[in-house]
């Protein structure tokens, strides 16, 4: 029996206890209906179903995902018990290696392997087999007993419903946690690599230097053999290519927010807006191979007409193009702020005699300024993030210049260079990666105290 077999054997085993714990309950209604209390269920019968269908899933998943985890480590260890002498005197990367190739001779008996070890091959295939099913014994008993355990607790006055939004409130508490934790180890974790960077690197010569070269030699002879790191051309391309995007972005979405809020029909709004909605669900290597053979060229092509030198690739290009897909961000947000904002704050401007773009200056936009904000926060860090634009429009090349006309890089397309392939996590260069991710991190992180600054000093408050 697969996994997949047992977990569908659990979701029935679920819906089972839910349906034994909704039969049970209605079968304990009083016959004739009473208006003492202790003569009528505590709880709605669905009450005492979810109960029911609560405890007999939970264990039993929390049993399957345990084994789950644990399985791999159980079958490693017993397959090194099963392997005997033939695993003396081997390192522990022969070993692994050894292992390795008598899991995939179990797995395909067309797998060549030795002789001496066709013994072990079919041991480990008994011990697999066992270990299954004794895994799947284990929790589909538990999925049972909890099912048996659950509906005897069944009563007249059983607090079901008490139980079961305790049991939701736990399971939210844990998902919000999770979150968290991730949050917290996601951050741990760049600290970590970034502090065991910073004491390969000067931390001067990675914030203040002016060249980039993360190349590092195998040899010392090589030349280049030590590497520059200084990441000031790197944060400078991804300023530059940022404020491009949201000067176009940013005015764009703000006036279609405004126009599709207050002056659009409800017939042009309805057609209008999911349109404009689907420049965000377009997948960013579309947007990419359109900044590299549309608006490159074009680009390139106005330049010599206007006898201006414009690379193939540019920080304009991706800047342009970026821009264009994130407009959704801040006019979807935008207008669906500006739409919250109470009718009575408009009537009451019109009733002062003030014009709509009167009342859109002076009473709209400041109320509904936190979300504009947040709209805009949204956008440039999600220009911020992307990489494949960049990579296909603005080219690798880190380049310190504020001319938008030549090709620069951005931390995310430096992070994405320096981690593909096979790399090891003890050299300065992969290590580079997680301070740029660091750094990365401290800015995001400035923008929101930012913002949350400029919302509470502009913000404006109704009764």
């Amino acid at each position: 029996m697969s996994y997949l077999t047992l977990f569908a054997f659990l979701i029935c085993t679920i819906i089972i206890g839910y349906f034994i714990g909704n039969r049970r309950a209605v079968g304990m209604r009083p016959a004739v209906k009473s208006k003492l209390p202790e003569n009528k269920l505590h709880s709605l019968p669905g009450f005492h179903g979810t109960y029911v269908a609560l405890w007999c899933g939970i264990p039993s998943l929390l049993l399957l995902f345990a084994w789950l985890f644990l399985e791999p480590s159980i079958l490693s260890a017993m397959l090194g018990n099963a392997l005997g002498d033939a695993g003396i005197g081997l390192s522990q990367d022969q070993l692994e290696l050894l292992k390795g190739s008598i899991r995939r001779a179990a797995q395909n008996s067309q797998n060549p392997i030795d002789d001496t070890l066709l013994p072990v091959v079919e041991s480990y295939k008994n011990i697999v087999n066992s270990t299954g099913i004794g895994g799947m014994v284990v929790i589909g008993c538990g999925a049972i007993i909890g099912l048996y355990f659950s509906q005897k607790k069944i009563a007249q006055r059983f607090a079901a419903r008490h139980r079961v939004e305790k049991i939701f409130s736990i399971i939210m508490l844990l998902s919000s946690l999770v979150a968290v934790l991730t949050t917290f180890g996601v951050v741990v974790s760049l600290i970590f690599e970034t502090i065991r960077f910073f004491g390969m690197v000067s931390f001067t010569e990675f914030l203040f230097g002016l060249h980039w070269s993360p190349q590092i030699a195998l040899r010392d002879d090589q030349v280049a053999s030590s590497g520059s790191f200084g990441a000031v051309p790197i944060f400078a391309g991804t300023l530059l290519i940022t404020a491009i995007a949201m000067v176009i972005a940013v005015p764009i979405g703000l006036f279609s927010a405004i126009y599709m809020s207050e002056y659009a029909s409800p017939r042009f709004r309805s057609w209008a807006k999911p349109l404009l909605e689907i420049l965000a669900g377009i997948p960013t290597v579309v947007y990419g191979f359109f900044a590299a053979l549309s608006v490159a060229p074009m680009l390139r092509n106005w330049g010599v007409d206007f006898g201006l030198e414009i690379s193939s690739e540019s920080a304009l290009a991706a800047g342009v193009v970026m821009g264009v897909m994130i407009i959704p961000f801040v006019s979807s947000l935008s207008d669906d702020v500006i739409n919250a904002v109470p009718q009575s704050l408009r009537d009451g401007s019109y009733a002062l005699g003030a014009t709509r773009g009167e009342t859109i200056k002076l009473v709209l936009l400041p109320a509904a300024l936190p979300g504009i904000v947040s709209s805009v926060l949204l956008a440039t860090s999600r220009a911020i993030g992307e990489t494949m634009i960049v990579v296909m429009a603005a080219g690798l090349a880190a380049n310190l210049t504020a001319n938008p006309f030549q090709a620069v890089t951005t931390v995310t397309v430096q992070i994405l260079t320096l981690l593909v392939g096979d790399q090891e996590f003890d050299s300065p260069k992969t290590l580079a990666a997680f301070a740029l991710g660091f750094v990365l991190f401290i800015i995001t992180l400035c923008l929101n105290i930012l913002a949350l600054k400029i919302v509470n000093k502009y913000r404006e408050k109704y009764d």
